[in-house]
């Protein structure tokens, strides 16, 4: 099967070729996939070891821990934005994808040396790395198809699974490693796979062709003075920012002014960037917004797999008795998510793939990720009714409500990030892509507020009162995610008017 194209006569000719390529799946994806499986296995390593890291070795409270966890992967989104924009106007994907990886290896090196005393540090530089890698590796996903290509969900699909083996990993690994033999082994660990996955994307550079050079600078020549000053200004002003990062990360007074400013700022500067666009693409950009502040609420709810979640499998559920081993709660709390992924993402995609023109559109996609979310926050709800008196509840209802929430997950991430490749100019993608992970941010940011919110702060609190507090939080997120999904199944027929049939 190809995909031939009209838009193919307009097209450089190698650019061209990648995209009427033969089969299910470009063959670049196989290399992105990989480069972003160890990417993530970096960064999951990290976020399955943050809450409980802080709780244990810098002595926080449930409260704060849950506050600084949704603080650190708030602003670790935000950055993408930066990136994403960068990338557009002066980098290039290439470029910020290598600049981006080589940041969050430091970081993970940094904190590796002494991770008491560098932690702050560490993670402040592993936020910016991620800012420039993360939104600009899923653009040239979308570069590799053609408008209209039936096959991009699937591909997507794909790569979300490439996703999950790295957070599957990390999040298995890095924890045991930090328990059973030092946390410092925990961030020496992401910063070796971080520099063997640039390695990867390196070699699979070579078959991207035109795709992801500096905007600036005409392929096959060198830069010119001006441009290498540009070049240059980015990376150093990046470095700069590390101090900045640091303090808004470490002391929460600074954390909600700033989240309150910079969301407003960014929505101001892209609804005029809209408005410059001709009435189609306005249209379509209407329609991603959309998307973009209902993925927040998506991802406040569900991101507490990194904060109370986390906090739950560490004190109130016991070790899963596998068959070729014991596994600790909090391991099967940080990698059972990616596992049902790795497994049911092909499927789902395969399922798009066989549906064809038949499929939902990416609007209902959505609201079927919220309802499979509603029914898993519900199950949470049920850690408190299966509990005994010593606050110790099911380890198995807790693994199933995770396979539930993945199924939810499954229908809304990778189809968000088609989606918005679907909806936006391709002059747009880095700008587009470091919106939807803005958006996640604000949601990793609304995550923390929720776990805090669910935080028991009594001292004399007894194990089943702390965890009967998170199961009823639970409860209400459920029905929060219900009605999330209801109004998007109502806006379903307007949206898919806006984008004429994309989504």
């Amino acid at each position: 099967m190809t995909s031939e194209n009209p838009q193919a006569a307009d097209l450089d000719p190698r650019l061209a070729a990648i995209r009427n390529f033969e089969g299910k799946y470009p063959r670049q994806l196989w290399g992105l996939f990989l480069s972003e499986m160890w990417e993530r296995f970096c960064f999951y390593g990290m976020r399955g070891a943050l809450t409980v890291f802080m709780i244990s070795q810098l002595g926080m409270l449930e409260k704060e821990a849950n506050l600084r966890y949704g603080a650190i992967q708030a602003f670790v989104y935000t950055m993408t934005f930066v990136g994403g924009f960068f990338a557009d106007q002066i980098l290039g994907f290439r470029r910020s994808i290598a600049w981006g990886g080589l940041l969050m290896a430091a970081g993970s090196f940094t904190i590796a040396a002494s991770p008491q005393d560098y932690f702050w540090i560490g993670t402040s530089i592993s936020i910016i790395g991620t800012g420039f890698f993360k939104p600009n590796i899923s653009g040239i996903v979308g570069h590799l198809y053609h408008d209209g290509d039936t096959r991009r969900d699937a591909g997507f699909s794909l790569f979300y699974s490439g996703i999950n083996i790295g957070a599957f990993l990390g999040g298995l690994i890095c924890v045991g490693l930090g328990k059973n033999y030092g946390w410092h082994w925990t961030f020496v660990s992401t910063g070796v796979v971080m520099l063997f996955g640039l390695f990867v994307f390196g070699l699979t550079a070579r078959g991207l062709e035109p795709l992801g050079h500096s905007p600036l600078i005409q392929e096959g020549q060198r830069p010119s003075t001006a441009t290498r000053i540009k070049l240059i200004s980015v990376y150093v002003g990046s470095l700069a920012m590390i101090p900045l990062i640091r303090l808004l990360v470490e002391k929460s007074e600074y954390t909600d002014p700033f989240m309150w400013t910079v969301g407003p700022l960014v929505l101001v500067y892209f609804i005029i960037t809209m408005l410059r666009c001709p009435r189609e693409e306005l249209r379509k950009l209407v329609a991603a917004l959309v998307l973009i502040l209902f993925s927040i609420a998506f991802w406040g709810i569900y991101e507490q797999s990194g904060g109370s979640l986390a906090i739950v499998a560490e004190n109130h559920l016991p070790p899963a008795d596998l068959i070729v081993a014991e596994v600790d709660a909090l391991g099967i709390n940080n990698s059972s998510n990616a596992l049902f992924v790795i497994v049911f993402s092909p499927l789902v995609g395969l399922i798009w793939l066989f549906m064809g023109k038949r499929q939902p559109s990416d609007t209902s996609k959505f609201a079927i990720g919220f309802f499979f979310l509603a029914a898993a926050y519900y199950l949470f709800q049920g850690l408190g009714g299966a509990a005994d008196a010593n606050g110790m509840s099911s380890i198995a209802l807790f693994t199933f409500a995770y396979f539930v929430v993945t199924i939810g997950e499954i229908c809304l991430s990778p189809i968000g990030l088609s989606a918005m490749t679907k909806l936006a100019p391709r002059r747009m993608y880095g700008i587009i892509m470091g919106m939807w992970f803005l958006a996640s941010a604000y949601g990793q940011y609304v995550a923390g507020l929720l776990g805090a919110s669910m935080a028991t702060e009594k001292a004399e609190a007894t194990p089943y009162e702390k965890l009967m507090g998170y199961a009823d939080g639970y409860g209400q997120l459920a029905f929060y995610s219900l009605i999330c999904g209801v109004a998007l199944l109502l806006l379903a027929p307007v949206l898919n008017r806006l984008a004429h049939g994309k989504i």
